[in-house]
């Protein structure tokens, strides 16, 4: 495609407003947004009257699985899932085989990226309670952050010991630490509790009763006062409960808050009603808990206590997910399908497009203080999505692009239909089709 193209006639979602207005991209950045523009430059252009522009949306917690368990997925397969989908940018998790616990580990899976990656990405450095010294070497300026496993993980990436996370938290900053909070002694107290009822069959029913509140706010609990007390920047990923609400505040903007907080879609959009049906398909950690909880943290997204919708996507393949609950892994595949689900809430009144744009693109980019990425702005990347609100398209397994072949969405028909995605410029999908013509680009921290 030409380095020049001119989207014509399109509504623009951006910064809490809509308008129309065409879009002039030169080369891989936007060069000039205006009411109207006339092609005299003979640009490629593109005509996008009655669709929705968004800023491309920035994933901060996403499995890809490479290296080590790439019968799951690989960085390419879910990256062209996840611009299928909307997302542009991706940040991704340690807890690869070998996990991600040293310097060399780790610039590893950016090569593997660089040669593959249909979006753009980062990869968090991982922490284990041994390799402090190798967390310390972690470069800020292109490191999304520290992932902390506060609850069981892959391998050596459970984080319990306390001198351990009190020397992270101590000495990181300002590198962002990320968490994923259950405490573990509670989760084998469940454990052993249900497993005296039930043997080795435990319904999944059990999963939010195994994995609960409790446990949940134990562990976001602690890292919480641990980064009060060593005034450390911490990202709790991943809220599945009411009751850890009351850890979080909305009552300073997001680029002056030390303590944030992430929503992912499935605990937006399941609940404990719905193991009955969907079973080990929506077994995820932490779990999906009661519909309850799933209203609470609605109103916390949209009240700003927390600051970010993303995915946890982690696919299985069919055959793991279908063995007994106590073998089956959690997770499950999202990145082709969020913002869809998402926009599926806008349709139903529960969430604007302007607050979507905002936790899916805008506040990403805020909170990790991501270089030039995640709004519609003359000199930044040209990180879009053209999303068509006049059709819909049901979720099957010959339009799913995940490399395990499934969704938790099978069957539901949204009511939304991403029909363009571009990468820096690059028009990488295109009507149900990816274009593999250009790679992603590392993303690059303003700290």
């Amino acid at each position: 495609m030409s380095e020049l193209i001119l989207l014509k006639g399109g509504t623009i979602v951006n910064e809490g407003k809509q308008i129309v207005a065409d879009i002039l991209i030169r080369n891989n950045r936007i060069e000039k947004i205006v009411s109207s523009i006339s092609n005299e430059a003979n640009a490629t252009e593109i005509n996008v009257e009655g669709k929705l522009i968004f800023p491309g949306c920035i994933d901060d917690q996403v499995h890809f699985r490479e290296p080590g368990l790439i019968h799951k997925a690989t960085i390419y397969s879910e990256s062209k899932a996840a611009v299928a989908g909307g997302i542009t940018s991706f940040m991704e998790m340690p807890n690869t085989v070998p996990n991600t616990l040293n310097q060399a580990l780790l610039e590893d899976k950016y090569q593997i990226a660089s040669r593959s990656s249909v979006a753009n990405y980062s990869f968090f450095m991982g922490a284990s309670n041994d390799n402090i010294e190798e967390v310390l070497k972690t470069n800020r300026r292109n490191v999304c952050g520290i992932k902390v496993f506060m609850g069981s993980s892959t391998g050596n990436m459970l984080v319990d010991n306390e001198f351990t996370l009190n020397n992270l938290f101590s000495k990181v900053s300002p590198m962002l630490i990320a968490t994923h909070c259950e405490d573990e002694a509670t989760i084998q107290k469940n454990t052993a509790y249900y497993k005296e009822i039930y043997g080795e069959d435990i319904p999944v029913e059990c999963h939010p009763l195994i994995r609960n509140a409790e446990a949940c706010y134990l562990s976001s609990s602690m890292a919480v006062n641990l980064a009060k007390k060593h005034g450390t920047r911490l990202h709790i990923l991943h809220i599945s409960t009411e009751k850890e609400l009351a850890l979080f505040d909305n009552s300073v903007n997001l680029s002056e808050k030390l303590i944030t907080a992430e929503a992912c879609v499935h605990h937006l959009w399941f609940s404990a009603d719905d193991y009955k049906e969907k079973g080990n398909w929506i077994k995820w950690n932490p779990a999906v808990k009661l519909a309850s909880d799933r209203e609470a943290i609605w109103q916390a997204v949209l009240d700003n206590r927390i600051d970010v919708i993303a995915t946890d996507h982690a696919p299985h393949t069919i055959e793991e997910k279908s063995q007994p609950y106590s073998k089956a892994p959690s997770g499950g595949p999202l990145v082709q399908h969020a913002l869809l689900a998402m926009l599926q809430k806008v349709k139903e009144g529960k969430i604007t497009y302007e607050k979507v744009v905002e936790k899916m693109a805008h506040n990403p980019a805020v909170l990790f203080q991501i270089e030039d990425r995640g709004f519609i702005r003359e000199g930044y990347f040209a990180d879009l999505v053209i999303i068509d609100p006049g059709s819909s398209e049901r979720v099957s397994k010959d339009n799913i692009l995940y490399q395990c072949g499934w969704s938790p969405f099978e069957g539901i028909e949204f009511n939304h239909v991403i029909d363009k995605t571009f990468v820096n410029g690059n028009l990488v999908y295109s009507e149900g089709k990816i274009i593999e013509n250009e790679f992603g680009e590392r993303l690059l921290f303003n700290r």
